[in-house]
């Protein structure tokens, strides 16, 4: 490659500016619940977040959560409420706060925390021996929570 073509790679990626930053579980703020900021600086992909909510791999959110507006996904759960509109109930910042970790709203909520890595309760070291030690990832990729509150965003009344 030329310094010709270095240059402009360059002044492309300056022309580009930062990369959007993903802000880690252990750093993101609630306000009563609510996570105002973006955790990636990048818009979700509601197509991605349907995914991830019918993924048992993923979000799964659909083995808790009714959701008429996948009327295709089978065994749909009872225990969690229903999410159509979801949209017209909580903001976008309220949505990404649930996401996240319900129990900053909720106190007590069945709802995994799904952008978290600490304060875990590790009752398996006690009981199996196979509580894992160190620290955890995310049960989602801040995008995949992002992605997932895109989807939320589609459901209205």
């Amino acid at each position: 490659m030329t310094s010709q073509h270095w240059l402009v790679l360059a002044m492309a990626a300056l022309l580009a500016g930062p990369a959007a930053s993903e802000t880690a579980p252990s750093a993101v703020t609630f306000e009563d619940g609510a996570i105002v900021a973006s955790l990636t600086g990048t818009p979700g992909d509601a197509a991605n977040g349907k995914k991830v909510m019918t993924t048992a791999a993923l979000g799964n959110c659909v083995a808790c959560h009714p959701i008429g507006a996948m009327p295709d996904v089978p065994f749909h759960g009872d225990i969690g409420p229903p999410l159509d509109g979801a949209a017209d109930r909580w903001s976008e910042a309220k949505l990404r706060g649930l996401v996240a970790n319900a129990k900053m709203t909720f106190d007590g909520t069945f709802m995994p925390a799904f952008y978290k890595t600490e304060t875990y309760i590790r009752p398996g070291a006690g009981y199996s021996g196979k509580a894992p030690e160190g620290p955890l990832t995310p049960i989602l990729s801040a995008q995949q929570v992002e992605d997932v509150v895109a989807y939320l965003l589609t459901l209205k009344d």
